[in-house]
């Protein structure tokens, strides 16, 4: 069975972080057992906040309640991927990749907001 392909009524915000997930699950999965249990599960929480968060302010009537604590949680991505590279759990090309991935989000996340702040 082949994967479904991206319905086109879907969020492009929601996309990119199905993207997200789906390359930094893998790679975190192979973190050292020390890391593993403490970043990782960390960031594998975060991911997967953001995108609950993300699908239930889709279908929200009151977007702004949900849509304006995400950009705490997308800083924190970028924070906790900055401390992976740190600790040297990533290379340079892996956390570039993903600062870009993250910064997408960010940049759908700020105009999403901004829309719905103009809206009101």
């Amino acid at each position: 069975m082949s994967a479904p392909t991206p319905n086109s009524a879907e969020l492009p915000i929601l996309e990119a972080c199905l993207d997200l997930i789906r390359w930094y699950v893998p790679l975190l999965q192979r973190l050292p057992r020390q890391h593993k249990f403490g970043l990782g599960d960390r960031l594998v929480s975060t991911l997967y906040d953001l995108m609950e968060a993300l699908v239930a302010a889709r279908y929200a009537r009151a977007k702004l309640p949900i849509l304006e604590p995400l950009g705490a949680r997308i800083n924190l991505l970028q924070l906790q991927t900055r401390l992976l590279h740190d600790f040297h759990l990533i290379d340079l090309p892996r956390y570039e990749h993903a600062s870009r991935l993250i910064a997408a989000i960010g940049r759908q996340h700020s105009g999403w907001l901004s829309q719905q702040r103009q809206a009101l």
